[in-house]
């Protein structure tokens, strides 16, 4: 009998499409985790002499305006790129889910913490991304601290939600009849019953995530520029784009790939999470 995670995976990846993006998904994973392994040429090396050839066999996507591998750029893009999603999607996710139990449990602290979540919502989150930034500085660091605080409201809002709704079951008041502590329910009790829907948001996030990135790096308020990433090639690649479209084309494809596949991966969790939806199905 096949074990409860391979029984979810099976049903996850029955729909083609999931699993196509899924595919696509772990292709840039693995690019960037072995990207000096992988990249035909160094991402940094200046081939003037070669500048903005279209794609050949010596360079398959092209070379940009330096005369720089546009392929090696986009593997070691993906380093940066989908490196700085996930480190949004941690800190999002655990600050989130820390803030998110807290409004949910203490009902005096509810409201306060809520006000507080509905004032940085209200602000659209690439400007409040590209203010962060601007006050703190240019760097990858910045850059993660700053779409943190722009995404953490997300999961705070889903985790406040689930944890109004199980806070009452029966199980949870069980635990408080028995003697046991708040932290013990907060975490043992409460957390492990709200992981579904974070764990779909996190998806979502990582996705958001890498646009805003992109997004930022495109009006140079993103990472440094020496750091190649998706949006820089952009930015940095906009004024040839009409005499060398590879140079726009396929940073741009990389990222509505990377988005797009994220996206379908969180539908997918969020219809196998959900158990009307999985009937549904």
């Amino acid at each position: 009998m096949a074990s409860p995670t391979v029984a979810f995976l099976n049903r996850l990846f029955r729909r083609k499409l999931v699993l196509a993006a899924a595919c696509v998904l772990l292709a840039f994973v693995l690019a960037a985790l072995f990207a000096p392994w992988v990249a035909p040429y160094d991402p940094g090396a200046l081939r003037v002499i070669r500048r903005l050839k279209p794609p050949s066999e010596l360079n398959w996507l092209g070379t940009d305006e330096f005369g720089r591998d546009v392929l090696s750029r986009i593997i070691y893009g993906a380093r940066a790129s989908l490196g700085i999603g996930a480190a949004v999607v941690a800190i999002s996710i655990a600050a989130g889910s820390a803030i998110g139990l807290t409004a949910g449990y203490f009902r005096r602290l509810d409201p306060p913490i809520m006000r507080m979540v509905d004032a940085v919502m209200a602000l659209p989150d690439i400007l409040l991304a590209i203010f962060l930034v601007a006050i703190l500085g240019s760097s990858i660091f910045n850059v993660v601290f700053a779409l943190a605080i722009v995404y953490t409201p997300r999961v705070v809002r889903v985790v406040r939600a689930s944890a109004l709704v199980v806070r009452e079951q029966q199980f949870v008041e069980a635990a408080r009849a028995i003697g046991a502590s708040t932290p013990r329910i907060l975490f043992r009790h409460i957390l492990m019953n709200v992981t579904s829907p974070v764990l779909v948001q996190a998806t979502f996030i990582f996705a958001y995530a890498v646009l805003a990135e992109a997004g930022l790096s495109f009006l140079g308020a993103g990472v440094p520029p020496e750091v190649p990433t998706w949006g820089e090639m952009i930015a940095s690649a906009q004024q040839y784009a009409d005499q060398a479209f590879w140079v726009v084309l396929f940073p741009g494809l990389a990222i509505v790939l990377a988005a797009l596949s994220l996206q379908v991966v969180g539908d997918g969790l969020r219809d196998q999470l959900d158990p009307r939806l999985r009937k549904a199905l």
